[in-house]
């Protein structure tokens, strides 16, 4: 299975604002520019994750960004479900355009389907803290100042 890029910002972001001392700010240049990722997608991901209730925005001068949970609370599996727009990893999940002519007999669907919750039950396993083992080396990768 693969990530869309959407989720995949969707984990830098938040890796990146847990990695921010208690109460810093960060804002969406600085993060665009640490993961050379466009301004644009992240303002998106960025709008949705406050939605979410994970970040916590603030507008004005001397705005930005915060997790609006510790990392302990934010589940690496819900923020995936969350922000992907498709797990319909073979054609036949989608009953709408199922078009596969042995859909009716095929066995595949229900491993892949099986795998899929196995993928997903080992994601929910996990926290943005339990990703964040050596915060010294991200801050050193990501430039950010200790």
């Amino acid at each position: 299975m693969r990530l869309t890029n959407y989720t995949d910002y969707s984990l830098r972001v938040l890796i990146y604002l847990a990695l921010k001392k208690p109460g810093e700010l960060a804002n969406i240049t600085e993060i665009a520019e640490v993961y050379n990722i466009s301004r644009n997608h992240l303002t998106k991901v960025i709008h949705e994750l406050g939605k979410m209730g994970v970040l916590h925005t603030i507008r004005g001068r001397g705005g930005g960004i915060k997790l609006a949970l510790p990392p302990e609370e934010i589940n690496i599996g819900e923020i995936v479900r969350k922000t992907e727009d498709d797990f319909n990893i073979v054609e036949c999940f989608n009953e709408g355009s199922a078009h596969c002519v042995i859909s009716p007999v095929c066995g595949l669907k229900h491993v892949l389907n099986r795998a899929l919750f196995a993928y997903l039950a080992v994601l929910d396993e996990y926290t943005l803290a339990d990703i964040i083992t050596s915060p010294f080396d991200y801050r050193t990768l990501l430039g950010m100042e200790e």
